[in-house]
C-alpha cells in the first residue's frame, strides 16, 4: 500500500502545529510564571471594612463642592485674558 504524498504532507504539518502549540504554551505559562514572582494575595478582603459609612462622621469630610457657575467664570475668564479671579468658590458638603 502506497502513502499519498498529499496525506503525508498534511500530518507533518498538523504534528508541526501541534508542536508549536505546544512550544507556544509552555513558553507562555513560563513567561506569566517568571512575572507574577513576588505578586501576593492580600491578607485581608478589601470589602470587608464597615460597610456602614452612616456611623463615620469623617466620611467626606475634606469633600468640596464646585459651582458649575464658578467653574464657567473661571474658564471665560482665562479665555479671555483675564486671570485675575479664575478660582472659583468653593462650598462646602455641610450647605
Amino acid at each position: 500500500m502506497r502513502l499519498n504524498p498529499a496525506f503525508a504532507f498534511t500530518l507533518i504539518l498538523l504534528s508541526l502545529m501541534f508542536g508549536a502549540g505546544i512550544v507556544s504554551a509552555s513558553w507562555g505559562y513560563a513567561l506569566g510564571r517568571t512575572a507574577l514572582i513576588g505578586v501576593r494575595q492580600p491578607d485581608a478582603r478589601p470589602s470587608s471594612g464597615p460597610t456602614n459609612y452612616g456611623d463615620n462622621p469623617h466620611r467626606g469630610a475634606g469633600l468640596v463642592i464646585l459651582h458649575e457657575e464658578d467653574i464657567l467664570k473661571s474658564v471665560k475668564a482665562r479665555i479671555e485674558g483675564n486671570l485675575q479671579d479664575t478660582a472659583p468658590n468653593r462650598a462646602n458638603v455641610s450647605e
